[in-house]
């Protein structure tokens, strides 16, 4: 976990703490890291959510799967990225949706509960953590809302025009590189993959 620290003092959830404080803090949060190969389940929908995932190496994709097995790609994370937040926090008994490894991946996994409670150390970090974790959820908040702005759209050409200017906005650019090969952007914008690719 050690060799991890320098990564996680970038996060948002240890936003203002040294690599020692945030040694001390996943201590007393029982953090652990778990590693995992391209492909392999991280969190399965339907299973329960009693921990938040930090991405540590690599990415994933975090998938919603209807009866009929037609996927929708929610997100891709990278690393620092968290996920499973909301659903932890909210205390849902079981995730709606999938977390599937895109390659292989370190992440690390903190228990929601001592994140919310007091420890019984006294632990002088819980204020900034969930503060830090109050403006995480708005964060991902507004995310959720610019995939509701794509998928209202009714045409392929319409949802791809709203993707990329929302891209433009978070890189402040007109050049940008997406985080998705056009599998992966179709089922994020909900359309068929040739009937994109004729599109663009």
């Amino acid at each position: 976990m050690k060799e991890y620290l320098n990564v996680l003092k970038d996060n948002i959830l240890f936003r203002g703490f040294e690599s020692t404080d945030i040694e001390s803090i996943l201590n007393c949060l029982s953090g652990r890291s778990i590693s995992y190969k391209k492909s392999d389940t991280i969190l399965l929908c339907g299973n329960a959510v009693p921990f938040i995932g930090i991405v540590l190496s690599g990415s994933v994709n975090i998938i919603n799967e209807d009866i009929q097995g037609n996927i929708n790609i929610i997100a891709r994370l990278g690393v620092n990225e968290i996920f499973a937040e909301a659903f932890a926090c909210a205390g849902i008994k079981e995730s709606p949706v999938t977390v599937q490894a895109t390659e292989n991946c370190d992440v690390l996994f903190i228990d929601c509960k001592r994140i919310v409670k007091s420890c019984h150390n006294a632990c002088a970090f819980h204020t900034s953590l969930i503060e830090n974790m109050l403006g995480l959820v708005a964060r991902k908040n507004i995310g959720l809302n610019q995939k509701i702005e794509i998928m209202s759209k009714k045409t392929i050409r319409e949802k791809l025009l709203m993707f990329f200017e929302i891209q433009r906005r978070v890189f402040h650019s007109k050049k940008f590189v997406i985080p998705y090969n056009r599998e992966a952007l179709a089922h994020y914008i909900g359309v068929d993959r040739s009937a994109m690719s004729r599109e663009l």
